[in-house]
């Protein structure tokens, strides 16, 4: 391991300052996937977080690590939806001033999430890294600290600290399915579980579409991708050309990537509605669609973390409808 990966001490470093602030979720078994898989398979609730998402606790981290002077201008992200509503719960809880820019591929409720919680919106092109361009200026222009969705090490820290609850919640685990798209989010539970429990697999799980972060592992090196629709829209946008933390890390603490249609993840959406009673997103669901499609299999018990539930309720009711929802088509 690199002496420059995110390491165990700054995750419980990271667990400590961010405490009082997020939520121990629960883990559920699922008697449905448990049947069908052939092992233990639990369901880490993270879409009952505070915000609706994993983020909060890199975000919250983040703002923990603050000085004063930073705090006063203000701080400033990219987000496709769920990393600027953590952002911006975590800012107001300290009293910092927040600005998230985002792109116009972003869905409405994830908007309206963001402005709910008191921080300025910004939209601006159809990429995350067109918004991305006007975050940079609000750092050159007016001071504002930019506090990035998944390349820094505070997030990947305040992230971590989901898998040091897995570890203590289901301590048999061997696999954990883990939503990828920048991958603060598996890199910093890989690092946790990884260093707890050497011999567990991390397994990321991605859509078909758009999925910069297996592109990327492809080629060796981070390299542009197209940002496309999908009902996975959080898992959207690139890893940055120019990425410090994320792709190396992913690269050796991942041991695998599948991706998932537009189909498999609707089922996905489906089973968590229909068989577990929990309303999750696309990309949150990732986990729960490729257990369903059996791409994924374990001899020993397997985690699927549930890593949202930001979904708009108006394509969530189409969707465990049983209505084909073609995001692409709609969105042109």
């Amino acid at each position: 391991m690199s002496d420059g990966f995110v390491t165990l001490a700054e995750i419980e470093k990271a667990r400590t300052a961010i405490g009082e602030t997020v939520r121990r979720t629960f883990v559920n078994g699922s008697p449905s996937l448990t049947e069908m898989a052939g092992v233990p398979v639990h369901l880490k609730l993270e879409h009952r977080q505070i915000t609706g998402s994993f983020k909060l606790r890199g975000a919250s981290n983040a703002i923990a690590q603050l000085t004063d002077a930073e705090k006063a201008r203000g701080v400033v992200g990219v987000s496709t939806g769920n990393h600027g509503r953590g952002l911006a719960h975590a800012a107001r809880a300290a009293g910092v001033r927040c600005i998230i820019c985002m792109s116009k591929l972003v869905p409405q409720a994830k908007i309206d999430g963001i402005r709910v919680q008191g921080a300025k919106v910004r939209i601006v092109g159809r990429s995350q890294d067109e918004a991305q361009e006007e975050v940079d200026r609000l750092v050159a222009e007016e001071g504002m600290t930019m506090i990035p969705p998944f390349d820094h090490r505070a997030i990947i820290a305040g992230q971590g600290t989901l898998g040091l609850e897995l570890v203590e919640q289901v301590p048999d685990l061997d696999t954990v399915l883990v939503p990828l798209s920048g991958g603060g989010l598996i890199c910093g539970v890989a690092a946790a579980v990884k260093a707890k429990k050497p011999e567990a697999r991390i397994v990321g799980i991605s859509m078909a579409r758009g999925a910069a972060m297996h592109a990327c592992l492809q080629a060796g090196r981070p390299v542009a991708v197209e940002e496309l629709p999908t009902l996975a829209d959080s898992l959207g946008g690139g890893i940055g050309l120019d990425n410090r933390h994320t792709f190396a890390m992913t690269r050796a603490l991942v041991d695998e990537v599948v991706l998932l249609d537009e189909a498999e993840i609707a089922r996905a959406i489906r089973h968590a509605y229909w068989q577990e009673r929990q309303i999750v997103e696309g990309s949150g669901a990732v986990g729960i669609g490729a257990l369903l499609a059996g791409k994924v299999n374990s001899s020993e018990p397997v985690v699927a973390i549930l890593s949202g539930g930001n979904i708009a309720m108006d394509q969530h009711a189409r969707i465990v409808a049983g209505e084909d929802v073609d995001v692409a088509r709609e969105a042109a």
